[in-house]
């Protein structure tokens, strides 16, 4: 933590002290929370950015799509539009935001929503003749005016929530104490080889409940690059120069990955809105070379640079193990939940 985040201390106290206050009425039943007849997982987090909501959220559409009518809702962050809005063909990444255009584009099978208002989001699927029998809730583990029925908590490996402090000293939205309410938490991007003795170490840390289940994640790299039209293997464009660019909240591993000597990068902040300057910068850095970009970047720079010019490397989220047992909790839940409707 370094000096400048210390000084806002007293600040950090309060606000810890006003999201516990919130978190007791909501306990308590004195702040309403609205349950739904339909499943309901909600994944997110307890601290601001990267850890990893939009691949965990693709795992799931993957595992639950074949036999159920899946559902995203996001709030849809930095879109230019308010209130309720479900994709279709005619909309893009500024009007959804980036990370459900992403999941739209993708996933043809599932019904893709924005609305800050989750409650209002859920009531507006519901209402639809063909209305779904699971909604994934991104990024909503503080929105507690919504119960979900299951909860997944993520946290990055080398940035636990248990060695973190509240904002804005620390990364925290609210106390460590709202890890209570996860079913699952899942502690992400961590190195492909984490031994048992670290996982071990890491649980320890963590203090899970008896009833809760810890899994472990990396960052599973696609081998190829796409464009819109075609693809090429990452072994063969390596020691190509090339120009990186990224627009998210922690582009380090994405760099590791493709980066070269002689290649150019161009970081932005996350969910950045590309301007017609931005657009000139890139090309005049490209100098013709190829770009590659994040998937949620594509979804905005997409019809806006030649498409010969630009590609971008998929993720997914892959478990170091017990991925059979994180897809039985989450398959009973949804199993007895819509049983039991």
């Amino acid at each position: 933590m370094n000096l400048l985040r210390k000084i806002p201390f007293p600040f950090a106290i309060l606000y810890g002290f006003i999201t516990s206050i919130r978190n007791f009425l909501f306990d308590k039943g004195i702040l309403k929370s609205y349950s739904f007849d339909i499943p309901i997982i909600a994944v997110g987090n307890l601290s601001v950015g990267g850890t990893g909501k939009t691949p965990q959220i693709e795992y799931l559409i993957r595992l639950l799509s074949p036999k159920y009518k899946v559902a995203t809702l996001s709030r849809g962050y930095k879109r230019q539009s308010e209130g309720f809005v479900l994709a279709e063909a005619i909309l893009n990444a500024e009007i959804l935001g980036d990370e459900p255009f992403q999941f739209y584009s993708k996933f043809k099978n599932i019904q893709v929503a924005v609305d800050a208002d989750r409650k209002n989001g859920i009531e507006q699927l519901l209402s639809r003749t063909d209305k779904p029998e699971i909604i994934l809730l991104d990024d909503a583990f503080q929105h507690r005016k919504v119960k979900a029925g299951f909860y997944i908590l993520l946290t990055t490996y080398g940035d636990l929530y248990s060695d973190d402090f509240m904002l804005p000293t620390g990364n925290l939205r609210e106390s460590k104490s709202g890890a209570k309410r996860a079913d699952v938490i899942i502690v992400t991007k961590c190195p492909a080889n984490l031994s048992l003795e670290e996982q071990d170490k890491i649980k320890t840390k963590l203090k899970l409940a008896s009833n809760q289940e810890l899994y472990f994640s990396f960052i599973d790299y696609d081998e190829f690059i796409y464009s819109e039209d075609k693809s090429m293997k990452v072994s063969e464009i390596k020691n190509v120069d090339k120009l990186l660019l990224t627009g998210i909240a922690k582009p380090n591993p994405f760099f590791a990955y493709l980066q070269s000597e002689n290649d150019e990068k161009l970081v932005y902040p996350d969910h950045h809105h590309f301007t017609e300057n931005d657009i000139k910068n890139i090309e005049n850095k490209s100098q013709n070379k190829i770009i590659i970009t994040t998937e949620k970047d594509f979804v905005r720079l997409k019809g806006r640079i030649q498409k010969e010019q630009l590609f971008y490397l998929p993720i997914q989220s892959s478990f170091l193990s017990e991925s059979e047992n994180f897809d039985k909790t989450i398959t009973n839940y949804v199993g007895t939940s819509t049983r039991n409707r």
